[in-house]
């Protein structure tokens, strides 16, 4: 196994080719405040299986890609299911 850092998070955009935008999201307490901190991250990661928007995915770091595309999509770890009328109001 080797030590690069790997990472979970929801891809929030696809509108590039074999790229898509991931959004971490991690959860912290405040060492003085102890109150809980949401904060999350959005990183671009090179992609080719094909990620859907919603689709939860591990990414793992990786030589510079691009000027901004340091990770790569490692596997798709749940895929985003999508009801018929999903988005529809009437």
């Amino acid at each position: 196994m080797n030590n690069r850092r790997r990472m979970t998070g929801v891809v929030t955009s696809n509108k590039m080719q074999k790229t898509v935008v991931v959004e971490i999201t991690r959860k912290y307490r405040h060492p003085v405040y102890k109150k809980v901190i949401h904060r999350s991250k959005r990183v671009k990661a090179h992609d080719e299986f094909g990620c859907q928007i919603g689709d939860e995915v591990q990414i793992v770091e990786s030589r510079p890609l691009s000027a901004d595309k340091r990770w790569v999509v490692e596997t798709i770890v749940k895929r985003e299911t999508k009801t018929e009328d999903s988005g529809v109001e009437a």
